[in-house]
């Protein structure tokens, strides 16, 4: 039996991991990270249990007045409550504030970069298998736990992380930042389960959350789009990026108010009338230039992506290899090649040209079903 422990959001992934771990015969210590904008009546509550017992690293306390499906709102926290509760397992808050606030501040200067940002990836980097492999250390914990939808398999006596076994919900995606010496102490007991028999398994012990929606939202944007966010956050730098929205041949066919409510891809309120589609093909921060194109101008043959983190030995990167650049995005097949003298910047180049190749997004590299890491679009 093992001390493990759990992320609990309130969602129906993590409620049910919990229930597999206790069913496994493990020790389970249920930890709820706030670090979006909720109820500040819940987050007393929380505060008050933490304080009487295990240490709590961090939360952010303010009042979320909407009803986004976000991560971490006040009712997520009180379900994670609730279901802690009715399976006898301890609960505390983890207040993230400060931590989280390298997020908003990434996300924000991304934007302002002419980037299009990725805050849930980098959340798990940086915190949920970041600060909580740290709280995890301090109650002598020897594993992390979450609901995602992805797998850790023992192939050879290495723990390799691979896809979840439901292709519809995988999430693995959004794991390859990971740091490599935390395989070993990760489980996903979630992975190996299709969504439907999560809902089936947490109706059955009446947990109330197997109808639950599943998180889609930016936490922290609570309102509006998240343009009104970045301006709202930095009002200084955003003041000065109106510009012209300008096609690739350099005709220029509009005016916008501020680059940073544009991501490349995008075809919807474009504020011009074409007479045909159109999308965003790049974004010029310096010129604080809008580039809009026929679909046909999206496709791109490569990729340069920096920041990379491995799962494997730089060595042991294969050639040939499947490559995801967006979150609900298919991996394409392509060959990489790591920059020389420099691991942690990498090319792809696709076998088929690929659509909206956008900087500041992850370019997550597959061997099969396994992640081998990746990096960030350049």
């Amino acid at each position: 039996m093992a001390r493990i422990v759990l992320a609990m959001s309130g969602g129906v992934d993590s409620s049910v991991a919990a229930h597999l771990l206790l069913d496994a015969g493990h020790e389970v210590i249920g930890v709820f990270m706030r670090h979006g904008e909720e109820s500040s009546a819940v987050c007393k509550v929380d505060d008050q249990a933490a304080a009487t017992s295990l240490p709590v690293l961090g939360g952010m306390a303010s009042g979320r007045a909407d009803h986004k499906q976000g991560c971490c709102t006040a009712s997520d926290a009180a379900d994670a409550r609730r279901v802690a509760s009715k399976m006898g397992i301890p609960f505390y808050a983890l207040d993230l504030t400060e931590d989280f606030g390298r997020i908003v501040d990434y996300f924000v200067d991304d934007y302002l970069s002419g980037r299009t940002p990725n805050p849930c990836v980098r959340c798990n980097q940086w915190i949920k298998f970041g600060r909580l492999f740290d709280y995890a250390d301090g109650v002598n914990a020897e594993f992390v736990a979450t609901g995602h939808y992805a797998r850790m398999l023992n192939i050879g006596g290495v723990n390799q992380l691979h896809r979840g076994l439901d292709s519809n919900k995988d999430q693995s995606y959004a794991l390859f930042g990971i740091r490599r010496d935390r395989l070993d102490r990760m489980l996903l007991p979630v992975g190996g389960f299709e969504k439907p028999r999560i809902r089936e398994i947490a109706e059955s012990l009446m947990m109330g959350v197997a109808g639950k929606k599943d998180s889609q939202e930016i936490c922290f944007v609570t309102q509006g789009h998240h343009s009104d966010f970045v301006r709202a956050r930095d009002p200084q730098r955003s003041s000065d990026t109106d510009g012209e929205i300008v096609t690739a041949e350099g005709k220029v066919v509009g005016q916008h108010h501020g680059f940073e409510a544009f991501t490349v891809g995008q075809r919807k309120k474009l504020g011009v009338a074409m007479g045909e589609p159109y999308f965003v093909i790049r974004i010029e921060p310096d010129t604080r230039r809008v580039v809009i194109g026929k679909k046909e101008a999206l496709a791109k043959e490569s990729l340069v992506a920096g920041e990379a983190n491995w799962l494997v030995d730089a060595a042991d990167v294969p050639e040939r290899v499947s490559v995801q650049i967006r979150y609900n995005g298919a991996p394409v097949p392509g060959s990489l090649a790591l920059m020389p003298d420099d691991p942690s910047r990498f090319t792809v180049r696709f076998d088929e040209p690929e659509l909206a190749v956008a900087p500041g997004q992850a370019a997550v590299v597959y061997d099969g079903t396994r992640v081998i890491g990746g990096g960030w679009i350049e």
